[in-house]
């Protein structure tokens, strides 16, 4: 005699249970859930009648559990007041009882919930659901550099919480696309499965049977594969300059666009004479964002520090008036 508490999660396909859970099933006197459990049907397509309950009663479980094998199937989502009851009444009173996982979040499973959460607001929120890719574009930049504060910071606690920011942004942007009906609608299982064939394709070296000496050597099978990629897309038009993002803050694109040029050989004197009319400060500081990229230094991380430098000096020159 005794009661077992099977616990699953909605995570997992119902149905998708252990031996162990299936064999406890098959083998209690009374099987007990909610009526409308998901579990349900996959419970009658194995032969297994269970009881249907609006509302469990601890104490009715308890008694039963005392004559026979009672097997309560709980919700996915937990049923503590129900464990809570049932454990204020067996602990003077002992009863066998057992807790039994029949099936378990995957790693990366709780992305299902954010997908979920996702849709719901995107139908119940007005603000949710009046957003656009274009309205959204401030709030993934934004995300992206409280992102790179923290890291530059050293505030690796808080990067958690600015990933999943990030991250929220990506499925937001997934699920206004999914609403098209054109041949531009997808969904987040599209940017997922096409970033997982993108890597896959360019890690020959792990996935296939390329051989590498180094990290060096990745890094130019890496660009072979993009320059077969981007002919393949545009054909002859293709340029090694294809999927500069111009939107970038000019420090970064033009360290980017001379990097991309260096790889493929251009002359160096194309970054010459950029002058042209009045332009002499921008190309001033394209010869120095050069200068960076020939040492190997970012520009815009350099430029980033220097500026934190000045901040703390003006917060501290801040203080100082403030307390003379």
């Amino acid at each position: 005699m005794g009661l077992t508490l099977l616990a699953t999660t909605h995570r997992v396909a119902p149905g998708l249970l252990t031996w162990r859970a299936w064999d406890a099933l098959r083998s209690a006197d009374a099987v007990r859930l909610r009526d409308g459990h998901p579990l349900l049907p996959a419970l009658l397509d194995a032969g297994i009648v269970p009881d249907l309950v609006d509302a469990p009663d601890p104490s009715a479980l308890v008694a039963d559990a005392r004559r026979a094998d009672v097997l309560w199937v709980a919700a996915p989502e937990g049923d503590e007041e129900l464990m809570r009851g049932i454990g204020n009444l067996v602990v003077n009173d002992p009863l066998d009882v057992e807790v039994l996982h029949g099936s378990y979040d995957l790693p990366g499973a709780r992305l299902l919930d954010l997908v979920s959460v996702m849709d719901t607001l995107r139908r119940e929120c007005p603000w949710d659901r009046k957003q656009t890719h274009v309205t959204l574009v401030p709030y993934l930049l934004e995300e992206a550099y409280e992102v790179l504060d923290t890291i530059e910071s050293g505030d690796y606690g808080a990067l958690r919480e600015e990933l999943g920011d990030v991250l929220m942004q990506v499925a937001f942007h997934s699920v206004v696309a999914a609403e098209r009906d054109d041949e531009t609608a997808f969904t987040i299982d599209d940017v997922a499965g096409a970033i997982v064939d993108k890597l896959v394709r360019r890690h020959p070296h792990v996935f296939g049977d390329v051989t590498v000496s180094g990290a060096d050597e990745v890094n130019a099978n890496w660009e072979q594969i993009k320059a077969a990629e981007r002919a393949e897309k545009s054909g002859a038009e293709a340029s090694a300059l294809d999927g500069v993002p111009m939107g970038q803050s000019a420090l970064s694109l033009a360290a980017q666009l001379q990097r991309r040029a260096a790889r493929m050989d251009a002359p160096a004197g194309l970054a010459d004479d950029l002058a042209g009319g009045e332009n002499e400060l921008g190309a001033r500081l394209f010869a120095l964002v050069r200068e960076a990229v020939e040492g190997a230094v970012d520009p815009e991380a350099e430029l980033r520090a220097v500026s934190r430098v000045f901040r703390d000096r003006v917060r501290a020159w801040e203080r100082r008036e403030q307390s003379g």
